[in-house]
């Protein structure tokens, strides 16, 4: 197979996962020190698919501003600006961040959440489709789209076409899926251990 009808035939199923999800009006996270949900009611999934970057691979959308409800824990650190934020634990109510915790730098994350009107609040939430790339490598264009894994960044959406939220922000956060996770849309079990199951 070239290289060429490969992206095509990622292409094919991410959009294919994409019309099934758009379809759907909630979204729930469940895994380790994790269970968070969202409303993505109205909203559009979109495939990322090679059009814009390479490597590529993850489908996105921007849920309602302030629908986001639970607690997740993530598996790589937070980077911003070179500086890593260690075991990064949020807890949202309404939307927004009410409890935020790190093994490491904390303080940077207190800061980072508290940047402007939009920094506490969820921009998007993906899911990494690209199994070619396996180990994170700090640079976020890439580990983003890392197969098994689901994304959530905070602040600026990135589509102001789907989404709301507006800051000077747009920070990514990875959660690996492959140890138990799951993903439901409107209760259904559409995401097992970093596979889809449609």
């Amino acid at each position: 197979m070239t290289p060429i009808q490969a992206w095509k035939d990622i292409s094919a199923k991410q959009e294919m996962i994409c019309t099934w999800l758009n379809k759907k009006d909630e979204i729930r996270y469940v895994g380790q020190d994790t269970d968070i949900t969202f409303s993505t009611k109205g909203r559009t999934w979109l495939n990322c698919d090679g059009h814009i970057n390479f490597p590529d691979g993850e489908v996105f959308t921007c849920p309602v501003e302030d629908s986001a409800q639970g607690t997740i824990r993530f598996t790589y650190p937070l980077i911003y600006m070179g500086n890593e934020i260690e075991d990064v634990r949020l807890t949202f109510k309404d939307g927004e961040v009410v409890s935020a915790s790190a093994a490491k730098g904390q303080k940077l994350l207190d800061d980072v959440i508290a940047l402007d009107e939009g920094s506490n609040k969820v921009g998007e939430i993906a899911i990494g489709t690209n199994y070619g790339a396996k180990e994170f490598i700090k640079e976020m264009l890439f580990d983003e789209k890392m197969g098994g894994t689901m994304h959530l960044a905070l602040g600026l959406s990135p589509d102001p076409s789907i989404g709301k939220n507006e800051s000077s922000i747009h920070l990514d956060i990875l959660k690996d899926m492959r140890d138990g996770g799951k993903v439901y849309a409107d209760g259904e079990l559409f995401y097992e251990n970093g596979s889809f199951l449609i």
